[in-house]
């Protein structure tokens, strides 16, 4: 999945459902050995659709494009792996969810299932 079809989905979802809730939830990746962080997005939507309540879920995180070992050959000394990524390139993720109102829980819907392929 794409921005553009993330897009598309969410105009037609709006169009015959709408929309009951929309956010957006920054989350730490990962944590480079000299403190910094790597950070992801999830962008999330709420409505009431065929299946009741539904969650749809976009995922983005920058993409790994290379690692980098740092070590010393000093008895003793600590190694760390330092993942490299990539300023521009970022990976996607897409999940859909249902809330099953007896467990009052999301459960993940797989869209074969839907006969979504």
């Amino acid at each position: 999945m794409n921005s553009r079809k993330w897009e598309n989905l969410i105009f037609k979802v709006e169009e015959n459902f709408g929309i009951d809730k929309k956010y957006i939830k920054i989350f730490e990746v990962a944590e480079k050995h000299n403190g910094e962080k790597i950070m992801g997005k999830k962008e999330i939507i709420e409505f009431k659709g065929p299946l009741g309540l539904m969650k749809l879920e976009k995922i983005s995180r920058p993409r790994v494009v290379g690692r980098k070992v740092l070590s010393s050959k000093r008895i003793g000394s600590k190694v760390a792996v330092d993942f490299i990524y990539s300023d521009t390139d970022e990976i996607l993720k897409f999940n859909i969810y249902r809330k099953v109102a007896s467990k009052d829980e999301w459960t993940e819907v797989h869209p074969e299932t839907m006969g979504i392929e």
